[in-house]
């Protein structure tokens, strides 16, 4: 490490505190949605829309938020989305019907916005090329252990204590990851932004982007990775349960297998793309996926093979997740990595969207196997496009950025 070891470690968990409280309280909404719209009397056909509401207002918010991290710095934005996101948690307890809850998430969403991609963006200002798979391997694993460990103690806290009580304690480790980041967390020094934060430039920005082709693959790449994973595990929990006879119990054992292959396998992917590059794993991944894709139907057999192969699918994940995340790193100096980040997470919820709203026509017409064939012919499409398009980042003999000391700013 170029930085003290202590100091990193301290970095690292103020950002895995962050992505664990932010993803756990985005995630654990769908298994209580019922509770909630028993307890605020919403009709199903609205509840879909607690969800919706939250994914546009982050994703609209993201593309703002990068150019905004650019110019005044990462560390700002991470305590202004740290610091926003746990009121905005706090502030479900306040709901009391349909419009007043929508709001809520509306603002949470908001809030969400400010800190997508900043940890990764922070990552690539921190820490020196050859060490941000590893590094973001650790800070993505809070996604997989609030899959794992969040998720069942939010539905037991909304089991006693009613729907709100999840949201009320996932403010607590949003609010740790303020003070951390407050007190350790320095801002990097890296060069920013020059221009203007203007509505004019922001769009500016985002096409001169657009314009590069390793961004112009960079944004397929992305884009494909979610509408694939969408199209395979919308409709999974309803094939697994109509055509193998398997229960929900069944079903989050599968996701409990599925989130330790996440929290195990990721930082060590990101690890092993640092000394043999990114782009061997995203591609092993991809072709990977894609055959455990379209053998899905034929190999699932029993709860047990579930397990494995669950286990796998989520392992191929972690293999391009955090070296795809680490190259996007390089591929722009400091001063545009904001915006090249904010570029991919809004990419990405467009795939995740296409994704749903086709495997439900999918699913209805084809069934599960009319989901896994397109999800793995869009995942081969993209370890093809990495393979043919996609350039290894050339910063691995670049210097470490060194850090200022610890400031307010």
């Amino acid at each position: 490490m170029t930085h003290s070891k202590k100091a990193d470690y301290l970095v690292l968990f103020a950002l895995w505190l962050m992505v664990f409280s932010s993803s756990s309280q985005m995630m654990i909404i769908a298994p209580i949605l019922p509770d909630i719209g028993r307890e605020l009397h919403i009709d199903p056909a609205l509840q879909g829309t607690l969800i919706t509401a939250f994914v546009l207002s982050l994703g609209f918010f993201a593309l703002f938020i990068g150019p905004v991290s650019d110019k005044v710095g990462r560390r700002k934005v991470i305590l202004m989305g740290c610091g926003a996101l746990s009121v905005a948690l706090l502030l479900h307890a306040l709901a009391y019907d349909y419009t007043s809850f929508l709001v809520i998430r509306i603002l949470a969403g908001m809030s969400g916005g400010l800190l997508s991609g900043a940890a990764v963006s922070y990552v690539g200002d921190y820490f020196p090329y050859e060490q941000r798979g590893w590094a973001n391997g650790i800070v993505m694993s809070g996604i997989a252990v609030g899959q794992v460990l969040g998720i069942p103690l939010g539905v037991t806290l909304a089991g006693i204590w009613g729907y709100k009580a999840p949201f009320v304690f996932f403010s607590l480790p949003m609010a740790l990851a303020f003070l951390f980041t407050y007190f350790k967390v320095p801002q990097p020094n890296v060069v920013r932004s020059d221009q203007p934060l203007s509505l004019k430039h922001i769009v500016v920005g985002y096409g001169t982007l657009l314009h590069e082709k390793p961004i112009q693959t960079a944004v397929v790449t992305y884009f494909l990775q979610f509408f694939s994973l969408m199209l395979f595990i919308v409709f999974l929990p309803t094939w697994l349960e109509e055509e193998m006879g398997l229960n929900k119990y069944h079903i989050a054992s599968m996701y409990f297998a599925g989130g330790m292959a996440s929290v195990t396998m990721g930082p060590q992917m990101g690890k092993l793309s640092d000394k043999i590059g990114r782009k061997p794993l995203i591609m092993a991944s991809s072709f990977g996926m894609a055959i455990l894709m379209a053998l899905s139907t034929v190999l699932m057999s029993n709860l047990w093979v579930g397990y494995m192969l669950y286990f796998l699918a989520m392992t191929f994940v972690a293999m391009r997740m955090s070296p795809l995340q680490a190259l996007l790193t390089a591929m722009v100096p400091g001063n545009r990595r904001g915006t090249l980040l904010s570029l991919t997470v809004g990419v990405g919820q467009i795939g995740s969207g296409m994704g749903s709203a086709f495997a439900g026509a999918l699913y209805g017409t084809f069934g599960f196997v009319g989901n896994s064939l397109l999800a793995a012919a869009a995942t081969l499409i993209m370890g093809i496009v990495v393979w043919k398009f996609l350039p290894e980042a050339q910063e691995q003999v670049m210097p470490a950025p060194t850090s200022l000391p610890i400031s307010p700013e």
